[in-house]
Formats: structure tokens, sequence, C-alpha cells
């Protein structure tokens, strides 16, 4: 997958995903596509946290971390981004580099997720490791409230599952 203009004949073989960006064919790799729509970005939030058993429920849009918000649609594909602070978003502490794109491990995701929206509710935390948790809050700079918000989800989850 690439961007590309169409502007050379062999690209018209190509499968058009939105202006500018060209695939082989219908099956192309969604996360990569939405992490080369807005650059820094990587994928997060709940597409990461569904996948580790922290939440539950299914969402069909793909969410990602970038320097704005804005929701797209794409090939019936919805995409949402979310804006980080820019010291978050470039920092790679818990961000898995894949070969084509970057996502955020469910620790930082968890993170993510709390730093947008104190009040979230979490399925299963058991998945976490909170020892990486600690170790990422940090990079959310000095923030009193979501300190607060991770230490009030620890003690949950430590009543929850005696850990």
């Amino acid at each position: 997958m690439g961007k590309y203009r169409c502007q050379n004949s062999a690209l018209k073989n190509l499968y058009h995903i939105r202006r500018g960006f060209y695939a082989k064919d219908k099956n192309y790799d969604r996360f990569e596509f939405a992490t080369k729509i807005y650059t820094p970005s990587y994928i997060s939030f709940e597409s990461v946290l569904v996948n580790a058993g922290v939440i539950f429920q299914h969402y069909r849009q793909i969410f990602v971390a970038s320097y704005q918000s804005k929701e797209l649609i794409c090939d019936k594909q919805k995409y949402l981004f979310k804006k980080l602070k820019t010291s978050i978003l470039i920092n790679g502490l818990g961000i898995e580099n894949k070969e084509n794109y970057s996502i955020a491990s469910p620790e930082r995701a968890f993170l993510d997720i709390l730093y947008l929206n104190k009040d979230y509710y979490f399925d299963n935390m058991s998945s976490l490791n909170w020892e990486k948790i600690y170790k990422i809050l940090p990079i959310y700079g000095i923030n009193k409230r979501m300190k607060k918000v991770v230490n009030a989800n620890y003690k949950t989850f430590k009543e929850k599952f005696g850990k």
C-alpha cells in the first residue's frame, strides 16, 4: 500500500482507497492504512483493548492516536482519530513497531483511554501488567487526575483479583 498520484497508467490497476492512497487489492491492512492517513499516529484505545480482552464491547471502527481528532469513513471502514498531546504521541514507550504500522501495548492503550476519559469502564483488567502501566504513566506529565484514576483502577483490580 502506498500514497501515489494516479498519473501513471500502471496505477490504474491498483485498488483506490482514498484520494492519494492505493493498494494492490481490497485485502490491504487497515491498521497500516489508518496510520498512514495522519502521521505521527498509532493504533490504540479500544482497537487494542478489545483484542487484549480488557473490554468486551466489539467496535467496528478503528481507533487511532493522532495529533488531531477526526472521524473518517474510507472503503466502508470508520476510523476514529483521537488527539493526544504531541509529547505523548511521539513518545515510543509502550508502542510496538510492526512491519508497516505502530500499535500500543494494552498498557499504553489503557493509559491513552484514561488520559482522555477518566470514567471509562474496563471489563477485565487481569491481562494488564501494572508494573508496565506505572512505568509508562510518567509520559502523561504531572497529571494528578490521571494518577488518581490509575490508582483507583489498580485498587479495583486488586480487590477483584487479589493480586
